[in-house]
């Protein structure tokens, strides 16, 4: 949080240069319903810590946790400083109808647009946190029971109503037959012969997705799972297969526990495929082989990025969170949340006296005096005086 000193030249080497870390003001922080607690104290730490005044907007969505974070929260926080809006989208656009400093938004792609536009009005900064398809490549150079181990784990996990979980699969045919036992061989692992009696396996936030997710069911096959369960808005973990990149299980973002198998012939045609698609806030890839690894890295752009892993990146500090175009923009988790909440203000104190030294500086110019304020400028000559 102290002030950070920069490397100076000669013409401010009197003087005192450094960044100062200050509060925008007060930011606003709409939070989402998948992870309600975490998604909405994390972004809120990071503006406190920055020392700015919060109105926290929980998700109404999950309704329990937006109800306990508006009764627990002043019980610990200076109400001074923060407050708890409740409400639904009707609300929320109220609150967006006024000027805020910041605005830090969790969510969709669809309503960050929303967001994006009403902070125009007032030219207010943002942070996006959006979504997206995010592509999980499979090279037929793999082991498939390691891959499916860690496909599944992060493509079920919180039923699938996750951010950065793989929204589809790209593979080869032939790695795609090797890969349905593997996978099937985790999931009963993971979930048992009934995933519906496992504890480790969530349910749908609420009627509405439970239906949009039923619907997408009906793309391509059913190679694994397929089971739902209206009453208990249960759907099984489930792998769809002969799937067609225009079905709706392919245009929008699942955000539940369906994982859809489309086939590629090639590496590039996997990348080419990634790329004419909107950037995604994760990417993953899965080969024995570095170098294909590295291709997808080094042809591609995403938020994030796992090679022969999952979202577990999420649990280091030390690296950021955030989208890239359509996914999103900005960044927090750790201290890029204190930096996101914070403008970082450019200060250089000089010294009162010692005018002669700055004669050079003045005009008239002659050769001499650009030859010098050349030489004092050292490596930054083309900075405009």
């Amino acid at each position: 949080m102290k002030d950070e000193p920069v490397a100076k030249n000669l013409l401010t080497q009197m003087g005192s240069a450094f960044i100062r870390k200050e509060p925008f003001g007060l930011a606003l922080i709409i939070g989402p319903w998948n992870y309600p607690v975490n998604l909405t104290l994390v972004p809120l730490v990071g503006a406190l810590a920055a020392g700015n005044c919060v109105v926290l907007k929980p998700s109404e969505i999950s309704k329990s946790t937006e109800k306990v974070l508006a009764e627990v929260l002043p019980q610990y926080l200076d109400q001074s400083c923060f407050a708890v809006v409740l409400g639904g989208p009707q609300e929320t656009g109220r609150l967006l109808e006024h000027k805020f400093d910041y605005i830090f938004f969790t969510g969709s792609p669809r309503v960050g647009r929303i967001v994006m536009s009403a902070a125009a009005k007032h030219l207010t900064p943002v942070t996006l946190e959006l979504g997206g398809k995010n592509p999980c490549y499979v090279d037929d150079d793999c082991d498939p029971q390691t891959v499916a181990n860690r496909v599944t784990w992060f493509r079920y996990f919180n039923t699938g109503q996750t951010c950065v979980a793989p929204d589809y699969v790209l593979c080869s045919p032939d790695t795609q037959e090797r890969l349905l036992p593997a996978l099937q061989s985790s999931i009963t692992r993971f979930y048992g012969e009934d995933p519906r009696s496992s504890p480790s396996l969530g349910r749908i936030i609420n009627q509405k997705h439970f239906q949009r997710l039923r619907g997408l069911l009906g793309c391509g096959r059913v190679a694994i799972g397929g089971q739902s369960d209206e009453s208990e808005r249960y759907i099984a973990p489930t792998v769809l297969v002969d799937v067609e990149e225009t079905e709706p299980v392919m245009q929008e973002e699942i955000f539940g526990p369906i994982l859809p198998i489309v086939n590629v012939r090639s590496l590039d045609e996997a990348i080419d495929f990634i790329n004419r698609r909107e950037k995604p806030l994760a990417l993953y890839a899965f080969s024995n082989n570095k170098q294909v690894v590295n291709q997808i890295l080094d042809r591609t752009s995403s938020g994030s990025f796992g090679g022969n892993e999952g979202f577990i990146y999420l649990t280091l500090t030390s690296l950021p969170l955030g989208g890239v175009g359509n996914s999103g923009m900005g960044r927090y988790h750790g201290k890029f949340s204190f930096d996101t909440f914070s403008h970082h203000r450019a200060c250089l104190l000089s010294h009162p006296g010692l005018e002669k030294l700055n004669e050079i500086r003045y005009p008239p110019y002659t050769n001499s005096k650009e030859q010098l304020v050349s030489w004092a400028l050292g490596s930054q000559s083309c900075t405009l005086l």
